[in-house]
């Protein structure tokens, strides 16, 4: 059942309207401004914590020649909590008292960081709750062959599951020398359909570049001033299908426009620094993330997809299209089956898996083949307990604007552009 809670929209439209730009004089701006300084620095100690910022290039540069030492941070963390807690929630109205606790949460999260840069370890759970606000569930890996049995008993044919897989959703691998005009297309149909729903900002416009020897499929780096580089990286072969998952992801309205929004919502409109940097390994990153997942499913619904990639993208690749099929129970089942990589994950991280075996297990309930779940795991190497922002944080995000009513593209334009948390997004 879908239930429309105004007030709760309500409530979060405080949070979203945009405002004339202003000088700073409230009661957080003065630790906004070192919370800024704080997660530069911690940048300058983990190259690639910061994933984007467009506040003074001053700041950064003084971040960059003097970076205190990481005890120090972690005091600055402590002192910031403290100052933000001073602040008495009774004299907030929502929109700020909202603030206040997207600062707590990030201060939070960096000094959960910092614990990590100065060598604490914490298991899987728990490094996703205090990174990211969200605390994944962890069941046995055994406990998923029951789905596995269901997927086999719903795939047709002979063979393996993997084999009968990809012969069902057929998604054949584009050409290389026409992979730019195809991601192009897709990311222009992501684009239009957004365009429609969502007013983006004057002037906003992305540069793409093929990439390799990188741990991810794509990439947002996101400049400020609505301008994002949006990166593909081609180690792998690129399926038809990506087109559109990296264009929605990345870009439209994925990424791009999560970022494009913030900016002209909160640093433009209201000079609200702490929105001019994007730390990754914080509560926004499962917005973000989970947002650009079911950002894929809100632009293109039911069989449009497809549809779209059979009139426009296989011809455009030269390729032959496949009849366009839906397969609800198998989608369901491969949804249940999500949850395994985070055991995985756990299982390797901790030590109890060695590579081998989780390089099989990848093969065994993830159906990639042995250069896919080296890459795979590459990803788990580099990025630790943030896989979760996808999967979990598509749901996350789905459930909760599909609880908003039926303007599904309305809901999600607010989330785009308000300071809501994981936490928010879960309450009922």
């Amino acid at each position: 059942m879908r239930a429309l809670f105004v007030s709760l929209l309500c409530l979060i439209g405080a949070f979203a309207a945009p405002v004339a730009a202003q000088t700073p004089q409230g009661p957080m701006d003065p630790i906004a401004r070192d919370y800024v300084g704080l997660i530069l620095e911690i940048g300058v100690h983990e190259p690639g914590y910061v994933d984007a910022y467009y506040g003074p290039a001053e700041w950064k540069a003084a971040a960059d020649a003097h970076p205190r030492s990481v005890a120090e941070l972690s005091a600055v963390a402590a002192d910031l909590t403290a100052r933000l807690n001073a602040i008495p929630d009774a004299g907030l109205d929502a929109v700020h008292l909202q603030r206040k606790r997207y600062l707590l949460a990030h201060v939070a999260s960096a000094a959960a960081r910092l614990r990590m840069i100065s060598g604490e370890t914490m298991s899987f759970a728990d490094e996703a709750e205090a990174l990211f606000g969200v605390r994944p569930e962890l069941k046995p890996v055994e406990s998923y062959d029951a789905v596995l049995a269901r997927i086999d008993a719903l795939l047709p044919g002979e063979g393996s599951i993997p084999e009968r897989l990809g012969a069902l959703q057929g998604a054949p691998i584009v050409p290389p020398e026409r992979l730019e005009a195809v991601t192009r297309a897709g990311i222009a149909e992501c684009r239009r359909r957004t365009a429609e729903h969502i007013d983006l900002p004057e002037g906003e416009r992305f540069t793409l570049e093929f990439v390799k020897n990188e741990p991810w499929g794509a990439y947002n780096y996101y400049k400020g001033d609505a301008v994002s580089l949006i990166q593909v990286n081609t180690d792998q072969p690129n399926g038809i299908n990506q087109a559109v998952t990296y264009g929605c992801h990345e870009g439209y309205p994925g990424h791009h426009v999560y970022n494009a929004l913030l900016e002209q919502t909160f640093t433009d409109g209201r000079g609200w620094v702490e929105m001019s940097v994007y730390p990754l390994y914080s509560p926004m990153s499962l917005i973000a993330e989970g947002s650009a997942e079911y950002g894929v499913e809100l632009a293109f619904p039911g069989e449009e997809r497809a549809v779209f990639e059979h009139a426009v993208l296989y011809p455009m690749a030269g390729l032959e299209p496949t009849p366009v099929q839906s397969h609800p129970e198998l989608e369901a089942a491969l949804h249940d089956l999500e949850g395994v990589y985070y055991t995985i994950a756990d299982d390797y991280l901790s030590g109890r898996v060695d590579r081998e075996t989780t390089i099989q297990r990848m093969m065994r309930y993830q159906f990639h083949g042995r250069s896919s779940a080296e890459h795979s795991l590459g990803f788990i190497d580099a990025y630790r307990s943030y896989i979760i922002n996808y999967d979990l944080g598509r749901d996350i995000v789905s459930d909760w604007v599909e609880r908003q009513g039926p303007d599904h593209w309305a809901a999600m334009r607010t989330l785009l552009s308000s300071q809501m948390l994981p936490s928010d997004l879960l309450k009922n």
